[in-house]
């Protein structure tokens, strides 16, 4: 072969390699570019505030844990905070505020007390839901709750009914807040306007606990000689009730009604043969479809309705086999 013949051929060869390792780096680089993360269009994850009383008793505690539990599913992060006093809730949500929450879910303690930090994060301009115990004004962006006046309405139903429309009646009730004033009042027009011959003897706060509920029923079977029946707001309380009335024999007594939804109240609806029980939903998975709502709105979505009321339904010996689940969480 001929010097020049060679020489065109080394040459030929090279700018194919050059070309060649041209081509390759060109595609490693964009596939390192395509690679990297995208710093301007990378979503950030979501913070869920939410403020809740204290787990003092069972329904609140699952509320708080479905609560956590939806959020997880949800996949955004969940800053949760409990409080024993209304002052202390307040804190909670003032210092959830300064951690910028997209948005906040609160069960307030009391309506009143914490109606002041609802108007602080309208203020903060983070959207709020409200569950369970309403506030004294509409600052909130959504109010996911169940059918308390219903709760009041159908218990008087159901006791009037059971005692034939006379009767004494005493009612255990709960603190100062949306939920007691709206179960005793849903019970009481009812009883008023359809019952005029039950009596309500008297109104005490059971303070949805079952040892204060047991307290203040032993407080009511001495303070009163003859009762009939007796409408607590609350299962546990009704619980409390119950092992008071047992204890001391006030074999009169025929009906107790609760409303929540607690296991250990459904068993007793089912196995007792020495009183009429019943009881109406409020389940605490209702916290769910706050968290729901929240994480909705967190999501750029705006509420179909600014108020959710979720039906309470009547459950007695008759359908307690549909609810009642040993092995549920409450």
């Amino acid at each position: 072969m001929k010097r020049g013949t060679r020489l065109g051929s080394l040459v030929s060869s090279l700018l194919l390699i050059s070309l060649l390792t041209g081509c390759g780096g060109g595609a490693q680089q964009a596939n390192q570019a395509d690679a990297k993360p995208d710093s301007g269009t990378a979503k950030a994850e979501k913070v869920i505030g939410m403020s809740f009383p204290f787990a003092d008793h069972g329904w609140m505690g699952a509320v708080i844990e479905y609560a956590k539990q939806q959020g997880e599913e949800a996949g955004v992060k969940v800053e949760m905070t409990t409080a024993d006093n209304p002052n202390k809730q307040t804190n909670d949500v003032e210092d959830l505020l300064t951690k910028k929450v997209d948005v906040l879910v609160m069960l307030p303690i009391e309506t009143d007390a914490l109606t002041p930090a609802v108007d602080k994060v309208k203020e903060a301009n983070i959207p709020l839901v409200v569950f369970d115990r309403e506030v004294a004004n509409d600052n909130y962006t959504a109010l996911v709750k169940g059918d308390n006046e219903g709760i009041g309405k159908n218990a008087a139903a159901f006791i009037g009914e059971q005692l034939g429309g006379k009767g004494n009646v005493v009612v255990i009730s709960g603190p100062p807040s949306s939920v007691t004033t709206q179960r005793v009042e849903g019970f009481t027009s009812v009883i008023q306007e359809k019952y005029p011959d039950i009596k309500i003897l008297a109104d005490q706060n059971g303070e949805f606990r079952k040892e204060k509920g047991y307290e203040v029923m032993q407080n009511l079977l001495q303070a009163q000689s003859h009762i009939d029946a007796v409408y607590t707001i609350d299962d546990e309380m009704a619980l409390g009730a119950l092992q008071a009335i047992r204890e001391a024999k006030r074999s009169e007594i025929k009906v107790v009604t609760g409303a929540g939804g607690a296991k250990d109240f459904y068993k007793e609806i089912k196995d007792a043969s020495d009183l009429t029980l019943a009881t109406f939903t409020y389940s605490p998975l209702m916290v769910k479809e706050a968290v729901k709502v929240g994480v909705d709105i967190a999501n750029g979505k705006t509420p179909a309705e600014k108020n959710i009321t979720l039906p309470a339904e009547k459950v007695s010996k008759d359908n307690v086999d549909q609810f009642y689940v040993p092995d549920a969480s409450y």
